[in-house]
């Protein structure tokens, strides 16, 4: 589920080292959600190309976030979304928890 980080608020540090920004919110379903803070962080890698043996490529950096509306929310950044894939979206949510429920 594609989301839309707000614009000019996210984390220049990480961006600063070549990662994705987190945003301070986003917009799901036309809902925002301020992001509190961050529970967890971290990267998947995947064979370049999908080949057996080939080396290894950071893909995709998650992070397990705690929002206002105090439900806890997985997104994930595409580290590079090529220029010839310009309708694929960088930002997605990949599950919701509420009150001990998961919804992904």
């Amino acid at each position: 589920m594609c989301v839309t980080p707000d614009a000019g608020t996210f984390d220049a540090g990480a961006m600063a080292r070549g990662e994705p920004g987190l945003p301070a919110g986003f917009t799901w379903d036309g809902r925002h959600y301020a992001i509190v803070r961050v529970l967890a962080d971290w990267k998947e890698s995947e064979p370049d190309g999908h080949r057996r043996g080939a080396e290894l490529y950071y893909r995709k950096r998650w992070f397990r976030v705690l929002v206002e509306s105090g439900e806890v929310m997985t997104l994930y950044a595409l580290r590079q979304v090529k220029a010839s894939e310009s309708n694929r979206k960088r930002w997605w949510l990949y599950s919701v928890e509420r009150s001990g429920e998961t919804s992904g």
